[in-house]
């Protein structure tokens, strides 16, 4: 057996087997991230003291390392600042949990305590699909066949919810409910629930699929939405099998579409749903809650995109020797969150 510092390792299992799962019950997308996180700090830490990692301690994990690792991901692995804050927020949430328990980290948790998170310069553009082009690979599935039916309703629905894919996943027929105003409940990050309202079309899909699908089973029945039959054993979808099949289609639906990208992926739908909210006149609050954004400045990434199309459609519009170029100033179409605070308090 390899040796190594019961203390920190130790602390390490707690925290990834019975903390996160068991006591705080975070999802198992979150726990991925934190525990990819930690295992790269501590292979950066073996790295920077030149030991095994069998020997690595609480007392290597120094504000000074762990500022460094964070440089190191930044400058040397151009990580995005995306990536560089959630790599972040996982050590302070690990720092946390061992401090409690190892009173050397209690100076290095006060330390990354004092460091702010970074702010993006600009923010980046979002990609997404026009509604035809969401339309052209909705159609490249059969209805005529079960999959193509089952496929079919589960991009109609990834579209019209805005949902993440593990939401998705997620979706039981008890969540689903058909009234007078039907909605579907989704368990997003953090395990936290949301509730969304359904198109009307996407409700008669779903009655349709629900009752190929789950004829002999209760709408109350906890069991998954989407499923796959495999050597005669239903199983749930899987996060794999949904990135195929939205490529797959997506490739087919390029021939007829030319605006679809070349690699396609489930969030482009998010993407598009909320774009295509936002662009309808849908207040940005209110697509941050239908996303279930935790932050608003989560969702401003939209506000940004939508006003630079706006600008970029203008200016192709207006010919080079046009009086008017000289107003085309690339300023005048940025949003500010100082802004969108104003207009979003009744400032503006």
């Amino acid at each position: 057996m390899i040796p190594f510092n019961s203390s920190l390792f130790s602390m390490v299992h707690d925290y990834f087997v019975v903390y996160l799962p068991e006591q705080r019950n975070v999802s198992p997308n979150t726990i991925r991230s934190y525990r990819k996180t930690v295992e790269e700090l501590l292979d950066y830490t073996k790295e920077k003291y030149h030991i095994p990692l069998s020997e690595v301690k609480m007392e290597h994990l120094t504000a000074d390392c762990i500022l460094s690792y964070l440089a190191y991901l930044r400058n040397e692995r151009k990580c995005s600042v995306s990536t560089h804050n959630t790599r972040a927020a996982a050590i302070r949430a690990f720092l946390s949990y061992v401090s409690d328990r190892d009173v050397t980290a209690i100076h290095t948790m006060a330390q990354i305590k004092k460091v702010p998170f970074t702010k993006p310069d600009t923010f980046h553009a979002v990609d997404y699909l026009s509604t035809e082009a969401i339309s052209a690979i909705v159609e490249q599935t059969d209805p005529e066949t079960e999959k193509g039916f089952r496929d079919r309703v589960l991009l109609i629905l990834m579209y019209d919810t805005g949902a993440r894919v593990q939401e998705i996943l997620n979706i039981r027929l008890c969540d689903i409910q058909f009234g007078k105003v039907p909605k579907v409940t989704l368990l997003g990050k953090g395990r936290k629930k949301r509730t969304v309202p359904l198109m009307q079309k996407t409700v008669q899909y779903l009655k349709q699929y629900i009752s190929r699908f789950h004829a002999d089973q209760s709408k109350e029945a906890e069991v998954y939405l989407f499923y796959s039959v495999i050597h005669g054993q239903t199983e749930r979808l899987t996060d794999r099998r949904i990135r195929y099949i939205i490529e797959d289609y997506g490739q087919k639906a390029r021939e007829s579409c030319p605006e679809i990208p070349e690699h396609i992926h489930p969030h482009l739908f998010r993407h598009s749903r909320a774009m295509h909210l936002y662009q309808a006149g849908m207040d940005l609050t209110l697509v941050s809650q239908w996303l279930g954004h935790s932050n608003i400045s989560t969702t401003l990434v939209y506000a940004h995109a939508d006003t630079e199309q706006k600008r970029k459609a203008i200016e192709a519009a207006t010919p080079p020797n046009s009086p008017l170029g000289k107003n085309l100033n690339p300023t005048r179409f940025t949003v500010t969150d100082e802004e969108l605070l104003k207009k979003l308090t009744g400032l503006r």
